[in-house]
């Protein structure tokens, strides 16, 4: 049984999930944050160590159903001017803002617990210090099917039928 196996079903006093965000917002210093007091010092699935600074934020993760929406919500707290215009300015050019939202165990920040969850934003909002950030890693919905067009590009022979 693997450690985060073993939190999720007893929830130990002395192992705790500190959840964080990252925000890559392009042309830009990425945005870390972890909800926590105290900044944290750890290490990405990368191997590259990084600081998130300490931030109240709030998640709900995607719903495990068949809606075929795959949606990861974030709310920030106490956003910083400097968080809040680079989200806007990523909103407002309709480039893709990649957003990884990774869990830690606090005994272990050399890699993160699971598997990161690897999204692109899709919206958000403000209201006054308040962030809603929404973040998408799959939009099954307006996917095309099937998913290779056969033109005449793809089979040059069709230009013959």
């Amino acid at each position: 049984m693997s450690l985060l196996e073993r939190v999720y079903a007893s929830a130990p006093t002395d192992q705790i999930l500190i959840p964080t965000l990252e925000i890559a917002v392009p042309g830009r210093d990425p945005i870390r944050v972890v909800a926590d007091f105290e900044d944290l010092e750890a290490t990405t699935e990368d191997g590259e160590t990084v600081t998130f600074r300490a931030g109240p934020f709030d998640y709900r993760e995607p719903s495990r159903d068949t809606s075929g929406l795959q949606n990861l919500g974030f709310a920030i707290a106490n956003a910083s001017g400097e968080a809040q215009g680079a989200v806007e300015a990523a909103l407002e050019a309709g480039s893709e803002v990649p957003i990884i939202f990774r869990e830690y165990i606090h005994t272990d920040l050399t890699a993160p617990a699971k598997r990161p969850y690897k999204m692109s934003l899709r919206g958000g909002s403000f209201e006054g210090v308040m962030v809603q950030v929404d973040a998408g890693y799959f939009d099954l919905l307006n996917h095309q099917w099937p998913r290779l067009r056969y033109t005449a590009d793809f089979a040059p022979g069709l230009r013959y039928i």
